[in-house]
């Protein structure tokens, strides 16, 4: 599958591939890519079932692998960096276990390359609860998905994927159908061979994604790691701390391109 993307910066640079998490789409990372891209060509990609790509009823890491490589083989890529948030970071890591040779460098925010257990049981009720042949507005969706989340956060994330289609009805950008009968696959680990490249992991300190246990699994399937954690932010680290990530971002990049 072609994913929906961006490019910033064309042709300037090693690009810098931005691949968003679970319920995310790039509209999300416009303003960090705007930053990125004033010295480098970034491209943002929706994965498969997300923001103005295409729905498909399977969401493995190998097909969402491939799908990020298809988008960049159409556009002539053939190296570059790729970050990746949550979902998306695993997405990042199955492509450097199993196709190394297209990554400069991976990035992971606040994601281990391990499986977890079900987390997102509130949110997906908070969805299912929403009827959108009956919504009135965003402002009742919100209160509705409150009504499962406690999280505002998380429901003011959640809401920025209701829109109105053509037909001025409300729909939801991201397949919910597909996430929750794929959720196993997308709680599952990336699976490969280790990754010999440069590997930034960029952790918030409140957030319990990344733990001491999984410190074994960066040492076997990316032994060369380097960790940064970010104080005062959760998993949503990039929209709670923005200036300080992408200088994080932007310091690792220009580390790497001088080795």
């Amino acid at each position: 599958m072609i994913l929906n993307y961006q490019q910033f910066n064309g042709g300037h640079g090693t690009p810098l591939v931005v691949i968003h998490g679970l319920f995310g789409a790039q509209d999300n990372w416009r303003s960090h890519v705007l930053r990125w891209s004033e010295d480098r060509h970034v491209i943002s990609m929706d994965l498969r079932n997300h923001g103005r790509s295409g729905h498909t009823d399977q969401m493995t890491y190998q097909l969402m692998a491939a799908d990020v490589l298809a988008t960049l083989a159409s556009l002539g890529i053939t190296k570059c960096h790729i970050l990746g948030h949550s979902m998306g970071g695993k997405v990042a890591a199955q492509i450097a276990f199993n196709q190394p040779q297209y990554l400069h460098s991976l990035i992971m925010a606040d994601i281990a390359p391990v499986a977890y257990a079900p987390r997102h049981e509130r949110v997906l009720a908070g969805l299912r609860a929403i009827d959108l042949a009956t919504l009135a507005s965003r402002k009742q969706g919100l209160d509705i998905l409150h009504g499962h989340e406690p999280d505002s956060k998380v429901c003011q994330f959640l809401i920025k994927s209701l829109y109105r289609n053509e037909a001025g009805e409300f729909a939801w950008r991201f397949n919910i159908d597909a996430i929750e009968q794929e959720y196993d696959h997308i709680s599952a680990a990336p699976a490969g061979q280790p990754f010999a490249g440069p590997t930034l992991v960029l952790k918030g300190d409140r957030s319990e994604y990344i733990q001491a246990q999984h410190r074994p699994v960066f040492a076997q399937m990316l032994p060369y790691t380097q960790l940064k954690v970010m104080t005062d932010c959760g998993h949503w680290l990039h929209a709670e701390k923005p200036d300080l990530f992408v200088r994080l971002v932007k310091r690792f990049l220009h580390q790497v391109e001088l080795t």
